[in-house]
């Protein structure tokens, strides 16, 4: 008898050192891999911020372009619904059917305004996992951590024998306050969520035999750091004649040669305490880029340290805006090569103007508006494109 039992204990040994040699690593999927070409395609939505039912016009505009350019994933961008407490649950339901519809995966981080009618986090991300169904992959990494649905996610080698890729979606929460209860403005990813972070860095390494995975973040809130990246800094604070930000002033001129791409429309908003995420990812050193929203009319991608910084301008026919940019963002990885990446923000007016013209019978955006969206669209890229080539000569 006691000898049975020694065989039943060490087999129970055995079977758990298997199970912790063959965990799952955190993110893996069955669904997310390159393609025999080598690509993966994202869709970057950002700011839908809509009531229920949400516009027509963005509606067909984000199937339409799912149609075109068949994306691998769609990763909601924050802030994707404004709808009342009572509209809330037939709002990401309409949402969701988008995706469910045209049988793409898709997975969300929230912004500061998803939760602010009464509808708790915790009660969204059941929604979508509800009306997603086999379609939403976001999942709750850890629910100590601070937010909701902080996650990775892996996409494998065109061959699957390998994690090729890591994509992390941080909850960056929504208001910062101090001792007192004080509003003091948006928050960003806190220290448990790096430290989630890290972790989940280390564990995909070990996975790929130790070798650094390239991995991008997506986020609604942009990293205090951008505003070093895009404006000089003033010699005094002028009061409103001054951006003033964490204890520094800037001017309101931006470091145009800084901007790689896009449109800078307004100041972006980052949250206003800095617990260093962005310096976690430049030491591990595998982030490629990191995206946000929020700031609606923002398009630029600027560099630091090696990552890029790169805002998604809002796809949002309710919510505050800027015809020029409002879309959403394509994003092509290849295989050959993870330490780049392609990018371009494929626009309603682009649209409107080629062959989406039918788009205007829903009365969000005229053929006039799109006009003026692709001449303002393409002044400034004229104007990044002579500030660029001006410095590169001094």
């Amino acid at each position: 008898m006691k000898k049975l039992l020694s065989i039943v204990l060490s087999a129970v040994m055995v079977l758990s050192l298997i199970t912790v040699a063959f965990a799952a690593v955190p993110g893996e999927n069955d669904v997310l891999k390159f393609d025999e070409n080598g690509e993966f395609k994202i869709f970057n939505i950002c700011d839908i911020q809509d009531n229920f039912p949400i516009h027509k016009t963005c509606v067909a505009f984000i199937k339409d372009m799912i149609e075109i350019h068949d994306p691998d994933l769609v990763i909601l961008g924050g802030d994707n619904s404004t709808a009342s407490k009572e509209t809330k649950a037939d709002a990401i339901k309409e949402l969701c059917d988008i995706f469910v519809s045209t049988e793409t995966y898709f997975t969300f981080v929230f912004g500061n305004h998803d939760d602010e009618q009464g509808v708790s986090r915790e009660e969204l991300y059941d929604m979508y996992k509800l009306y997603g169904g086999e379609y939403c992959l976001a999942y709750d990494a850890d629910p100590a951590l601070t937010g909701v649905a902080t996650h990775n996610l892996t996409v494998k080698s065109s061959d699957g024998n390998k994690i090729a890729y890591n994509l992390y979606m941080f909850d960056s929460n929504s208001y910062a306050y101090d001792e007192n209860g004080n509003e003091l403005g948006y928050d960003c990813v806190h220290e448990d969520q790096i430290e989630w972070y890290k972790k989940t860095s280390a564990d995909v390494k070990a996975a790929n035999g130790n070798e650094t995975v390239s991995a991008m973040a997506f986020q609604h809130i942009v990293v205090q750091e951008i505003f070093e990246e895009l404006f000089i800094k003033s010699p005094a604070n002028l009061g409103d004649l001054t951006l003033n930000f964490d204890g520094v002033s800037y001017t309101y001129l931006p470091l145009s040669h800084n901007i790689k791409e896009g449109f800078l429309l307004e100041a972006p908003c980052p949250g206003y305490y800095n617990y260093g995420q962005f310096d976690a990812m430049v030491e591990t050193g595998d982030v490629v880029a990191i995206f946000s929203g929020h700031d609606h009319p923002n398009s630029y991608t600027v560099e630091r340290d090696g990552i890029d910084i790169v805002n998604t301008p809002g796809a949002s026919f309710e919510s505050y805006g800027e015809n020029s940019v409002r879309g959403l963002r394509l994003i092509t990885l290849n295989e050959n090569d993870t330490s780049t990446y392609e990018t371009e923000i494929l626009t309603v007016a682009d649209y409107i103007l080629g062959d989406g013209a039918y788009l205007t019978e829903f009365g969000d955006m005229s053929t006039f508006d799109a006009v003026l969206g692709l001449i303002g669209k393409l002044f400034f890229n004229f104007y990044i494109r002579f500030v660029n080539t001006f410095f590169a000569f001094i």
